[in-house]
């Protein structure tokens, strides 16, 4: 990452405080909603706005995000200082996930499919048309099988350590 300079960005984005900022330099596709638990928790919402780019296509241009390690398999870019969730991304892909909230032109990014529907808050009804998929069809079967959550449990805690879960594994992406 860094080392698209000379390209020209075909969108670009960043935080709420203006800490962190990236560029595209390809159009994302296959942009989606994913509904699965642990997005929601990632973003505080009922689902992610999410627009895949190749990493190849993506640079950070000020800035860099803090990790969070969600998952063994996967990892979240957020601001540090703001807190505007940023990316999602599997360790071992070639793809990065940005927010489309956090892209300067969201309207530029449409979402077409809805992803991790077996977590879909039932008051929400969305009637856009798009496909619809659950998790267990989106995740690789090998990637799905490394995957040990670090989410805190929907429920109360005396004390948390963020630690392998390997209880109970939230529905979710990583």
């Amino acid at each position: 990452m860094g080392k698209n300079t000379d390209r020209k960005a075909v969108l670009t984005g960043g935080c709420q405080c203006g800490a962190i900022r990236y560029a595209l330099y390809a159009q994302p596709e296959g942009t989606h909603l994913c509904h699965c638990r642990m997005c929601q928790k990632a973003v505080g919402n009922a689902f992610a706005a999410l627009a895949p780019v190749r990493r190849t296509d993506f640079a950070w241009t000020r800035g860099r995000p803090a990790m969070f390690l969600s998952s063994t398999v996967a990892e979240r870019g957020y601001c540090a200082d703001c807190g505007t969730p940023l990316t999602f991304g599997y360790l071992d892909s070639e793809w990065i996930d940005v927010t489309i909230g956090s892209l300067d032109h969201p309207e530029l990014a449409p979402p077409a499919i809805h992803y991790g529907t077996e977590a879909e808050v039932p008051w929400l009804h969305l009637s856009d048309g798009w496909p619809r998929a659950a998790t267990e069809t989106n995740i690789l079967p090998e990637r799905k099988s490394q995957l040990r959550s670090f989410q805190h449990p929907d429920h109360e805690t005396a004390t948390w350590e963020p630690v392998v879960q390997e209880e109970t594994v939230p529905e979710g992406c990583g």
